[in-house]
C-alpha cells in the first residue's frame, strides 16, 4: 500500500489511507509529519491501533505528556482515558487548545475511539492560523505582541472534578502545580512560522493589560470569529478511528450529545514547547 493524503478543506483537515498505524515506515512518518504541518489535523478510518503502538505514534513526534488529572490505560501511563461513564467530559464542551494552561502546551494529540455512541459525540477542530489570517489588519496589528492569562480551573471547577475528597486533593494539587500564566494572544509556529490565534474559552480568562469589561469583549469577539463555518472541520467518529491534530494551531471542542451513551476515547499528547511571538520581518 502506498500512503494517500486528501485534504478535506481548504483551511483545515486532510484524510490518509494506505497506512497501518501499528505498522510505520520511516517515509511513513515522514509523509504523516508534513502532512500534519500543513493541514493541522488528519483523519485515519479502521485502524485498530493498540495502546503501546499509540504511544509509539505519538513519540514520532516527541516525548509524551503524562496528564494531572484524567485516568490513564493501565501500565500506559501516557495514554489517558475520555471515559464518559467514569469522569465528566462536559469541559470538552468548550473549545480548548489542549493544556494551554501549561508553560510548555503539548506540540499535538494522537486520539482514538475505543467505544462511540449510537449517535452523537462527533469532535469539532478549528484552525487558529486561518482565523488569524482572515482578521482585518488592524486587528492584527493590535493583537501582535500581546499576552493573555491562561487559568486551568476553568475547564476544571471544582463542583464536577472534586467531588470526591480523593478526587478534591488530586484536582487541588494539579491547580497548585499550575498557577495561571500568560502566553501570547499571536502564536508564531515554531516550524512553519505562521501566525495564529493561540486563545480558547477553555483556558484564556484575560487579555493582559487591558481593563476586564474590554478584555472580555474582545475574547468574546475572538472567540466567536475563530469558529466560523471556514475554519471548523467536523468529525463523525467510528469505532477504531484515529486522528492526529497540532495543539499548536488549532482548537478543538468535543460534543457532549449523547446522554447516558458511552463513549471511551484514548488518548497520546505530546510534549510542546514555550510559545512565542516572533515579529515578522519588514
Amino acid at each position: 500500500m502506498s500512503i494517500q493524503i486528501t485534504p478535506i478543506k481548504p483551511a483545515i483537515g486532510a484524510t490518509i489511507t494506505g497506512v497501518d498505524l501499528n505498522h510505520l515506515s520511516a517515509d511513513d512518518n515522514q509523509a504523516i509529519k508534513e502532512a500534519l504541518l500543513k493541514h493541522q489535523v488528519l483523519f485515519f478510518k479502521g485502524q485498530n491501533l493498540t495502546s503501546q503502538s499509540q504511544v509509539a505514534l505519538a513519540r514520532t513526534f516527541g516525548n509524551l505528556h503524562i496528564h494531572p488529572v484524567f485516568p490513564t490505560v493501565p501500565d500506559v501511563k501516557e495514554v489517558i482515558v475520555l471515559d464518559s461513564h467514569q469522569t465528566d467530559l462536559r469541559d470538552n464542551e468548550l473549545w480548548h487548545t489542549d493544556v494551554t494552561f501549561s508553560k510548555t502546551p503539548p506540540l499535538g494529540c494522537v486520539l482514538r475511539a475505543v467505544k462511540i455512541p449510537p449517535v452523537g459525540g462527533d469532535t469539532l477542530w478549528a484552525s487558529l492560523t486561518a482565523a488569524f489570517e482572515a482578521l482585518d489588519d488592524e486587528t492584527k496589528d493590535f493583537l501582535r505582541g500581546k499576552t493573555a492569562t491562561h487559568d486551568i480551573r476553568l475547564s476544571f471547577p471544582a463542583e464536577r472534578f472534586g467531588q470526591s475528597a480523593e478526587d478534591d486533593e488530586k484536582l487541588q494539587k494539579a491547580i497548585a502545580n499550575n498557577p495561571p500564566l500568560s502566553h501570547p494572544v499571536v502564536r508564531t509556529h515554531p516550524e512553519t512560522g505562521k501566525e495564529g490565534l493561540f486563545v480558547s474559552e477553555g483556558f484564556t480568562s484575560q487579555i493582559d493589560g487591558l481593563d476586564e469589561q474590554t478584555s472580555r469583549e474582545l475574547l468574546d469577539k475572538l472567540f466567536a470569529h475563530s469558529i466560523k463555518d471556514e475554519f471548523v472541520i467536523r468529525h463523525q467518529w467510528s469505532e477504531g478511528d484515529v486522528v492526529i491534530w497540532d495543539n499548536r494551531a488549532t482548537q478543538h471542542k468535543a460534543l457532549f450529545d449523547y446522554g447516558d451513551a458511552h463513549r471511551i476515547m484514548h488518548r497520546a499528547t505530546v510534549l510542546g514547547d514555550e510559545p512565542f511571538y516572533k515579529e515578522r520581518a519588514i
